[in-house]
């Protein structure tokens, strides 16, 4: 089997990890944007997640991608796992302990009201502990195993977000004992219930992981891999906070009730940009493993920049789609008219996203030279472009201002990263091909979308005329990929 279709196996069974449990959560859209009351609760939810997801990045602290670091040096081979895994669960620990004996500075702190801040926390703790068990299960290659896990978990979630918003108003009307459980206005603390719930599951399925290890705790090569995964960390928050801090902002900056529903009405829109999410982070997870085993072969450099190439293809082709059916999707997803006010962002966080796909395929120089400082840097850029545009825009313009910083910050990375790789390790990619395709794609949506407001009869065609370009340009080399 060739490395081509190696990688795209396991970007394929990696796709369904992320695919299938994103496409669940996809759905819920619709079931949380009917059930709830209005954006304003919804916009509550996202911003509770946004507070999840920055203190998932501090809690990992870049130990999963070092773990993968390590693990392919052989003088540390056989102490990587049990030293990561004694990390984790030790700075869990001691963020549990502080974080419920702290609720009170941290409610004020970050303007969560307690009767959620339990909720965010036991995810964080139980999510944090699954960190090392997942990506032992990803350097075993066991993709599979890795895949059925993470869509027990989304099954898990949403089967009782349908309960609980869905069923449990009306089942407690007939069924007395559910009455104990049922509570009137109480859907968002049922969805973080169901999320805890989900990760406790989770977390069990993935015990034997820390019956199996073999606990042996190497200081210097701890201090290795937090010297590794520092930048990692500081490029992860950048990066949460350039995908999620907007919406916190809106909340901060336009008042309670109007940031939230703008945020409410911002994060629902903002999931029609998932398919590119969803490809992006399916790719990245089926290539970090492949681009750190594969460094050391002769022709790395060539294959990383046809892996870069073919990425930009299909993401172009998911760039036009999505804008060719988003009236569709706005309907069967967002049932609520309410919402889409906000759908002008999407063009543009589609496009965002697509750059930010790119920033990770251009990222291995940086990785496997060991020069992840320059990611850190290169996110902290990031983060500062979308603090500062985020500050400037939100007062006038809202969330189409938080979209517009979005695609910035993520289009600057995408070209630090690449002018910097260019010095330190060199990839010949093949930027006429590149750019056609991101210039077509860009430009045919302008036109589908702005222009002539998602006519079919426009935008049809225009899809058609991509992939006749695209089929004409890249028959010959897909053909020799397939062969091999």
């Amino acid at each position: 089997m060739s490395i081509f279709q190696k990688l795209f196996k396991q970007t394929f069974i990696y796709g369904l990890a992320t695919v299938l449990p994103r496409m669940l959560s996809f759905l819920l859209v619709i079931v949380h944007t009917k059930y709830l009351d209005g954006p304003v609760s919804y916009g509550r939810v996202t911003i509770l997640f946004s507070w999840i997801i920055v203190f998932n990045v501090i809690l990992a602290y870049g130990m999963e991608t070092s773990f993968f670091r390590f693990l392919n040096l052989h003088q540390y081979k056989d102490k990587v796992t049990g030293t990561s895994a004694i990390s984790i669960v030790v700075s869990t620990l001691i963020f549990g302990i502080f974080a419920f004996t702290g609720q009170d500075f941290i409610s004020s702190l970050i303007g969560v009201e307690k009767e959620f801040l339990i909720y965010v926390i036991l995810i964080l703790i139980l999510d944090a502990l699954v960190i090392i068990p997942f990506a032992s299960l990803r350097a075993q290659e066991r993709p599979i195993r890795y895949s059925v896990i993470k869509i027990t978990n989304v099954i898990i979630y949403a089967s009782l977000n349908v309960f609980f918003l869905i069923f449990l108003p009306d089942l407690s009307k007939e069924i007395k004992w559910l009455q104990t459980i049922y509570i009137e206005n109480f859907e968002v603390q049922y969805i973080f219930m169901s999320l805890v719930a989900a990760s406790g599951a989770t977390l069990l399925l993935m015990l034997p992981f820390y019956f199996t290890v073999t606990y042996r705790f190497d200081k210097e090569l701890w201090r290795k891999m937090i010297m590794y995964g520092t930048p990692i960390l500081i490029s992860g928050l950048a990066f949460a906070i350039n995908e999620h801090f907007d919406k916190i902002l809106l909340e901060w900056m336009l008042g309670e009730e109007q940031g939230l529903f703008d945020s409410g009405a911002y994060a629902a829109c903002y999931k029609l940009a998932l398919f590119m999410t969803l490809f992006a982070t399916a790719f990245r997870m089926g290539i970090e493993p492949f681009f750190f085993s594969h460094a050391k072969e002769k022709n790395a450099p060539k294959t990383y920049a046809m892996i870069t190439q073919y990425f930009v293809i299909f993401g172009a082709f998911i760039l036009i789609v999505v804008i060719t059916f988003s009236d569709f999707l706005k309907e069967f997803m967002i049932k609520n008219p309410e919402y889409w006010e906000a759908m002008v962002v999407v063009p543009i966080i589609l496009l965002a996203n697509l750059c930010l796909g790119i920033y990770h395929n251009l990222s291995v120089w940086y990785k496997i030279t060991d020069k992840t400082k320059f990611g850190a840097y290169i996110s902290i850029v990031g983060a500062t472009i979308t603090l500062v545009l985020n500050f400037v825009l939100i007062p006038k313009y809202s969330y189409l201002g938080s979209a517009i910083a979005t695609l910035v910050a993520y289009g600057t990375m995408m070209l630090l990263s690449w002018y910097f790789g260019r010095k330190y390790y060199p990839i010949p990619y093949n930027l006429k091909k590149i750019g056609m395709y991101l210039t077509l794609s860009i430009g045919f949506s302008i036109l589908s979308f702005y222009i002539f407001d998602s006519n079919y009869m426009i935008s049809i065609p225009l899809l058609l005329v991509f992939l006749v370009i695209l089929y004409a340009s890249e028959r010959k080399e897909l053909k020799q990929i397939l062969k091999r």
